[in-house]
C-alpha cells in the first residue's frame, strides 16, 4: 500500500490543471443500442437474503431514487451492485443521458437550474480536484466512514486523493482492465507459439517473446498485420512503471529523460521498422480494424476490458454484421495483460481507478452513499462475489478463464499501478505528448525517440513549470 498511496498522490497534484475539463473522445461517437437484461427473479431473491444478512448494510433510504449524469446508463444489464441497492434499499437510479464531450457542461447547466444532480464520474482522472475548485462537488465525508468495515481496505487510496482535508472522490476499487491484450487462441495456435495465457502463467509473458511473436507472423502484403488499436503506446509505456508526467516531493516532474521512456520507445520504434504495427503506419490507415483479430489477419488489439462486457454476439439486422465481442474477435478469443517490460523490477500495467464524485447541491447524497457501499459489498461478500462473477458468464459467456485472468489484473493494478497524467495538465501539453509526430506515440510511426525528444522536451518542461507555478 506504501506504493500505492505514492502513486494515487500524483492524482491530487497533477490533476490541478490550469485548463477546463478536456477529454481525450473529442469525436462524437455513434449512438449505440444499450442492453437492459434482467436478472433472474432466483438470483435476485438470493442477492436479497445475502444483502439482509450481512451487517455491513445498516439503515434504510427515505429518498429511493439517485440522479446520475453520464454518457453511459448504470442500469444497463442491471448489475449485481444495483440489485442490491434495489432490494436491500429499495432504490433507484435515475440517468441523465449526455455526450461524453459535453458531460461538464451539462452538469454546470443542471447545477445552475437545481435539478439536483446526485453523482458523477470521477474515473477518468479529470474530475478531483477541479471540479471541487469550481464548486461542482462535494465532500462526501457526512455520508461514508472510510474507518468501516465496508470501507477500511480503500481507505488509503481515498486519503490520499483528500482536497483541503476532504473527500471529494470517492475510490471503490482500483482496477487493471485499462488496457489488456486482445487476441485469436486459433491464430496463435496456427502461428506455433504457446498460448500468451499460458506464457502469462508461466512468467513467461513479456516484451521479447510478444516482439518474437509479432515478427513471426506480421506481413503486411498477405494482410498479416501485428498491432493494431488506440491503446497500445500507452499500454506498452506503463510496464516500464514511469509515467510521462510524474511527482516528486510534491511537484510534477517530466520524465522524458528517463531511460525507462527510452527504452519503451526504442522499443516502439524497432517493431515500427520490422512491419509489427499496423494502425497509422502504411497502407493500413487510421481505423482501428478489431474483427481483424476474429479473421484471423490480425495478432493482438491492446484495448480495454469494456470491449468485452457486452453480449458475444449482436447481430445488425439490416448489415448483417455481428458486433458482439465474439462476433469482432471470434469464438476463440482471449485476453492477458501488457507483456512485461524483461528489465523492470515489478509487473508494471496500466490502471483505472472506479471513482465517483458527490455533485453539489445534489438531492439525495445519502442515497449515493447507499449505492456505493452495495458496489462495496459485491467486492467484499464472497457469495455476492461468486454470483457478480457469474453474470460475466450468464450474460456476456465468459469463460472460468477470462474472469480468473480479469482479477488477476486487478490484483496487479493494486500491486504495482501506473497511472500517468500527461493529460490532466494542460490541453497543450496532452496534445504535444500524445501526438504521432513527435510525441509519445511518433517511435511506432517511424520518428525515433531522440529526435521527438529534442522538440518536445522544453515545451513539455515549461508548460509544467507554469502548472508547479501555478
Amino acid at each position: 500500500m506504501k506504493k500505492l498511496r505514492k502513486v494515487l498522490s500524483v492524482l491530487a497534484v497533477c490533476c490541478m490543471s490550469l485548463t477546463a475539463f478536456s477529454c481525450s473522445q473529442a469525436e462524437e461517437e455513434p449512438e449505440e443500442v444499450v442492453s437492459y437484461k434482467e436478472i433472474a427473479p432466483e438470483t435476485r431473491e438470493e442477492l436479497a437474503s445475502l444483502a439482509a444478512k450481512d451487517e455491513r448494510l445498516t439503515g434504510e433510504l427515505e429518498n429511493k431514487k439517485i440522479k446520475w449524469l453520464s454518457d453511459w446508463d448504470l442500469n444497463a444489464d442491471t448489475p449485481t451492485d444495483l440489485a442490491i441497492f434495489q432490494e436491500r434499499y429499495g432504490g433507484e437510479i435515475e440517468w441523465y443521458k449526455c455526450l461524453y464531450a459535453e458531460r461538464y457542461d451539462m452538469l454546470a447547466n443542471y447545477i445552475n437550474a437545481n435539478e439536483g444532480i446526485d453523482f458523477f464520474y470521477a474515473g477518468n482522472f479529470d474530475a478531483f480536484p477541479k471540479g471541487a475548485i469550481r464548486s461542482m462537488f462535494a465532500p462526501c465525508d457526512d455520508y461514508i466512514d472510510f474507518s468501516s468495515d465496508l470501507w477500511k481496505d480503500v481507505k488509503d487510496m481515498n486519503d490520499a486523493v483528500m482536497w483541503k482535508g476532504k473527500h471529494y472522490m470517492t475510490v471503490v476499487e482500483m482496477t487493471g482492465d485499462n488496457c489488456a491484450v486482445m487476441y485469436n487462441r486459433d491464430t496463435v495456435q496456427e502461428l506455433g507459439f504457446d498460448d500468451p495465457y499460458e506464457l502469462y502463467q508461466d512468467g513467461e509473458w513479456d516484451w521479447e517473446i510478444f516482439e518474437k511473436m509479432l515478427k513471426a507472423f506480421c506481413n503486411p502484403d498477405e494482410q498479416k498485420y501485428g498491432l493494431d488499436g488506440w491503446w497500445f503506446e500507452s499500454g506498452l509505456s506503463a510496464t516500464v512503471g514511469v509515467p510521462y508526467i510524474g511527482l516528486e516531493n510534491g511537484t510534477l516532474v517530466s520524465n522524458l529523460t528517463d531511460g525507462n521512456i527510452e527504452r519503451v520507445q526504442n522499443f516502439m520504434y524497432d517493431l515500427y521498422n520490422s512491419n509489427c504495427i499496423a494502425i497509422g503506419v502504411g497502407d493500413f490507415g487510421w481505423s482501428d480494424h478489431p474483427e481483424y483479430i476474429g479473421e484471423g489477419k490480425e495478432l493482438f488489439y491492446p484495448v480495454g476490458l469494456w470491449k468485452l462486457y457486452s453480449e458475444a454476439h449482436k447481430v445488425n439486422e439490416r448489415t448483417g454484421v455481428d458486433s458482439g465481442w465474439k462476433g469482432t474477435f471470434g469464438e476463440n478469443c482471449m485476453f492477458v495483460p501488457m507483456p512485461k517490460d524483461p528489465e523492470s523490477d515489478a509487473y508494471y500495467t496500466p490502471a483505472s481507478m472506479n471513482a465517483y464524485c458527490f455533485v453539489k447541491d445534489g438531492q439525495n447524497p445519502e442515497g449515493v452513499a447507499k449505492w456505493l457501499e452495495c458496489k462495496r459489498l459485491t467486492l467484499l461478500n464472497d457469495d455476492i462475489k461468486k454470483i457478480a462473477d457469474q453474470k460475466f458468464i450468464d450474460d456476456y459467456e465468459w469463460t472460468q478463464e477470462m474472469l480468473d485472468m480479469k482479477n488477476e489484473m486487478n490484483d496487479l493494478a493494486m500491486e504495482n499501478p501506473v497511472i500517468d497524467f500527461k493529460n490532466g495538465v494542460t490541453t497543450d501539453l496532452f496534445d504535444m505528448l500524445d501526438s504521432s509526430e513527435n510525441g509519445v506515440r511518433a517511435a511506432g510511426k517511424g520518428t525515433p525517440w531522440n529526435e521527438s525528444l529534442a522538440a518536445i522536451k522544453n515545451p513539455v518542461q515549461t508548460m509544467i513549470d507554469e502548472a508547479n507555478n501555478s
